[in-house]
């Protein structure tokens, strides 16, 4: 499956290698290898996302961050990794 990174992802992850966070860093590559085994299912709470964000899911980075993605023909999506939606 390819990954593609949204430039408000892309600034995001950016953002979190410049602050040195390895915990949030560690988390991004966890719920990205359980997302590639299984989209809707596994760790960090997957929630489908409702009325502007329809079609996206979100998972949990921790308490605050989420990580939103979506899928489409085989090709995972990353649309961000550090607000709340």
């Amino acid at each position: 499956m390819e990954i593609i990174y949204l430039p408000k992802a892309d600034e995001d992850l950016t953002f979190w290698m410049k602050t040195g966070n390895k915990q949030v860093l560690k988390r991004r590559v966890q719920l990205t290898e359980a997302i590639l085994k299984n989209p809707y299912k596994g760790i960090g709470k997957p929630e489908a996302l409702k009325y502007q964000l329809t079609g996206k899911w979100s998972r949990r980075i921790n308490k605050v961050r989420r990580f939103v993605y979506a899928i489409n023909d085989n090709t995972l999506y990353v649309y961000s990794l550090k607000g709340h939606y």
